[in-house]
């Protein structure tokens, strides 16, 4: 039973996200002032702040498993450094085919400065809005990993959500390894919309 705390939390998290989302909406032009009310009010009553995604590949093994994973993500309409944070694991957009997704880890943000470990590479810093993403498979080589080593820095706005739990298996299941922020963050959530056999039914492996 989740406790009285953690639906408040959860709801703040609701209002949080339906006001983001409408925000980013109408600053789109998707709607207009008068829709702006309506359309919060919309978001927070209506779908969950997480979704399924299925992931699969090597690059994130031991997170995601070798032969893939269901992950539970929360939806992130405006990824900014207030949101998501160093460690976290993101879904985000490949920058090298955008109908396709990536499961990568958030491993630097804007100001942060690069540098290779090839002396031929000059350091740069991180612009604004832009972050860097890499596999966690240490196994692997860079050009076979797919990440910011591969395709460079990424754009924040490509991130659209948070890995909070991934299922392996039916018996290899549990939280992905977020940054601290994130963890306090998405515990209600993960709390009130995990649904572990929903996930068992829609893995794919």
């Amino acid at each position: 039973m989740v406790a009285h705390t953690t639906w408040l939390r959860y709801i703040a998290s609701k209002i949080d996200y339906s006001v983001s989302l409408s925000w980013k909406n109408y600053r789109r032009g998707q709607i207009t002032d008068t829709e702006v009310f309506d359309t919060v009010w919309k978001n927070l009553f209506q779908g969950k702040l997480t979704f399924l995604h299925w992931n699969k590949g090597e690059e994130m093994a031991p997170t995601v498993g070798p032969c893939g994973g269901t992950l539970l993500v929360r939806k992130i309409p405006a990824a900014d450094p207030t949101r998501v944070y160093v460690g976290d694991v993101v879904v985000l957009k490949d920058p090298m085919s955008t109908e396709k997704y990536l499961v990568r880890r958030l491993a630097a943000i804007e100001g942060y400065e690069m540098a290779s470990t090839d002396e031929k590479d000059e350091p740069f810093v991180l612009e604004k809005d832009q972050c860097w993403v890499l596999a966690d498979n240490e196994n692997l080589k860079p050009k076979e990993a797919y990440d910011s080593r591969t395709f460079g820095p990424v754009s924040m706005t490509d991130i659209i959500g948070r890995v909070l739990y991934c299922l392996r298996t039916a018996v290899d299941h549990g939280p992905v390894n977020n940054s601290h922020f994130s963890a306090r963050k998405d515990l209600p959530v993960l709390e009130v919309e995990l649904d572990v056999d929903e996930m068992a039914k829609n893995h794919k492996a």
